[in-house]
């Protein structure tokens, strides 16, 4: 089992020096969150809570994704990199596969991009894009930066998007960039099995969580592509007990998630502070789960 820190809803200016902490005392990754903006006059529901309402205030800064994990790369050397989850039909493939390319290069391969449909329509409204084909949106965007992550000329007529032979350089590392989806439905479950390296779960109770292990192994059966490999990042909503994360490795989750600090020490709080609540998960969860 694997552990990810998540970045989202700190402060921006402590974020570089949070990633240094977390992958000192022994996290596996970084995740960041994404909004381009939050509307004065918000009416889209947030799915994964029972009201509605989003586990972040509008004055919650969102930093650019591209500009963080860059400087995160830059002052660390193991620790993975990711975003939970990017906006992907928010922007145009050619943009995102040039920015997903260029920090796997200088990160030696540590960057996998969490990407999901969002949930946020003013978004969508805003930048005059249709909310409700951005999951078809997604799906090309990713078939499109996949043939432009080989560095080879390509060529495109597709449903959203058009263009003439190009290349985008540099090129992703041999391997090109793993892609994790995320979304609780079960078009998103089966985008992730059939077409994704990995999923991003959005924090799950237990019983929802073995259902949830239980359907995308389902689904990547019926696609073909059970023995291929596949990261499984699931946050919990429950204490990650060593033995319930040891339970869902053998159903294959991979990861899981110490959730934003926010959560716990406040909206405020100092790197102090953020080291010793980072320092208990690592005592309490990680140690005991290795």
């Amino acid at each position: 089992m694997k552990f990810w820190q998540a970045l989202s809803f700190t402060e921006p200016g402590q974020l570089v020096e949070l990633a240094c902490m977390a992958e000192e005392i022994g996290f596996d990754g970084v995740f960041l969150s994404d909004h381009l903006f939050h509307p004065s006059a918000l009416s889209s529901p947030y799915p994964y809570s029972e009201d509605g309402t989003p586990p972040f205030p509008a004055d919650t800064a969102f930093p650019d994704t591209w500009s963080v994990l860059g400087a995160v790369a830059a002052a660390t050397s193991k620790l993975k990199l990711s975003s939970s989850i990017y906006i992907l039909p928010l922007r145009h493939p050619l943009e995102v596969a040039k920015a997903c390319a260029t920090l796997a290069l200088l990160s030696d391969g540590r960057f996998a991009l969490g990407a999901g449909t969002g949930w946020m329509k003013e978004e969508f409204d805003q930048l005059g894009i249709d909310f409700k084909s951005r999951g078809r949106r997604m799906d090309e965007m990713i078939a499109i930066m996949r043939r432009l992550w080989t560095g080879e000329e390509l060529e495109w007529h597709g449903e959203f998007f058009d263009f003439a032979p190009l290349r985008s350089l540099p090129a992703a590392p041999a391997g090109g960039i793993p892609v994790y989806t995320g979304g609780r439905s079960r078009r998103a479950l089966k985008r992730a099995a059939s077409t994704a390296d990995g999923y991003m779960g959005a924090g799950d109770s237990e019983e929802s969580a073995f259902e949830l292990l239980d359907s995308l192994a389902a689904f990547r059966r019926e696609a073909g592509r059970e023995n291929l490999p596949f990261e499984c990042v699931l946050p919990l909503s429950v204490p990650p007990a060593p033995g319930l994360l040891a339970r869902l490795e053998e159903k294959g989750a991979s990861s899981t998630v110490s959730y934003p600090l926010s959560y716990s020490l406040g909206p405020r709080s100092s790197l102090d502070e953020k080291r010793r609540a980072m320092e208990l998960y690592a005592e309490t969860v990680i140690g005991p789960s290795r």
